[in-house]
């Protein structure tokens, strides 16, 4: 038997927990930590399962909690042309029990967590997601995603009130959509490419992972610019500014250039060592050679250097 207030009640302990957990430890989430969960009335709310990717923990009747897709699934998070997700069925049967789950909070307008996996055993999360279409067909769950703040989801949300379905609200859900897809992009692309650079700065070894970021080599509004780890650099931030603006090259054998007016400029102890103390050295590269920088993406960012240089 289906019970509105206490799923919702559930719903919403899920969604205080993770913005606390978020809020504390950054949006990337060991799966760990999620099988864990939190305490609600005594009994203790996983928001994910060791083995399926559709969980609906067992203090909830019918609707699952959560989605999630895999780092290596090939299909996870497609857009489709209603400018939703794509969620595939769990296995072959329309009626398996957890996509007649995922039916039935389509069907009663039910928000749910998506857990994007970046990297194995990290996962990124968007709330709430809503099961917005079913394809039978193709086997597949249409999935937006919406605003907690507009909804104003939070202790005294009124779930029935969640979703009206107007024009307005579809165009809000799409934007929506397409903005958390790029976020969640942007944050499995810097993990990935922390983790082949081994958690360190490629130019200066640095490796306080708060003052890291994932450098694209070409550009990702390049067509080509693709956030995959041979097109990126682990650098601290002021090697990614200095990269982003031309005033630090590479060579397509991974010697570092600096650019020549500032070795030649005089300021203080940031330059000296931190940039102009480069020069000439080489970068660290993964050990895997797939994820080392590619030789066409420095050659072609060698050049924009050079280019640029007065």
């Amino acid at each position: 038997m289906f019970d509105r207030s206490v799923d919702a009640r559930i719903r919403i302990a899920a969604f205080d927990w993770l913005t606390e957990l978020v809020e504390r430890h950054g949006d990337v989430l060991p799966r760990a930590v999620l099988l864990h969960g939190f305490m609600l009335d005594g009994s203790r709310i996983s928001l994910v399962s060791p083995q399926q990717g559709i969980f609906k923990p067992a203090a909830l009747s019918i609707a699952p909690i959560s989605i999630l897709t895999s780092p290596s699934d090939p299909y996870k998070d497609e857009l489709g042309s209603d400018g939703f997700l794509k969620y595939r069925y769990r296995g072959t049967d329309p009626d398996h029990r957890d996509n007649v789950g995922l039916r039935f909070a389509m069907q009663q307008r039910l928000p749910l967590i998506y857990f994007h996996g970046i990297t194995k055993g990290k996962y990124v999360a968007a709330w709430p997601v809503f099961i917005v279409g079913d394809d039978r067909a193709r086997m597949t769950f249409s999935v937006s995603v919406d605003d907690a703040r507009h909804l104003g989801i939070g202790h005294n949300a009124q779930p029935a009130e969640l979703f009206t379905g107007d024009e307005q609200e579809l165009a809000r859900r799409r934007y929506a959509t397409a903005v958390t897809r790029v976020r969640l992009h942007q944050r499995a692309f810097r993990e990935r490419v922390l983790d082949a650079y081994h958690r360190q700065c490629a130019f200066c070894r640095l490796r306080h992972d708060e003052l890291l970021d994932a450098a694209h080599i070409l550009p990702d509004a390049d067509p080509e610019g693709h956030p995959v780890v041979s097109n990126g650099l682990a650098l601290c931030s002021l090697h990614h500014a200095a990269f982003d603006r031309y005033f630090i090259g590479v060579r397509p054998d991974y010697t570092i250039e600096v650019r020549r007016d500032l070795l030649d400029e005089r300021d203080g102890p940031t330059l000296a060592h931190a940039i102009q103390g480069i020069h000439g050295t080489r970068i660290a590269v993964p050990a895997r050679r797939e994820n080392r920088p590619e030789a066409r993406n420095l050659t072609w960012r060698y050049e924009r250097f050079l280019s640029q240089s007065p």
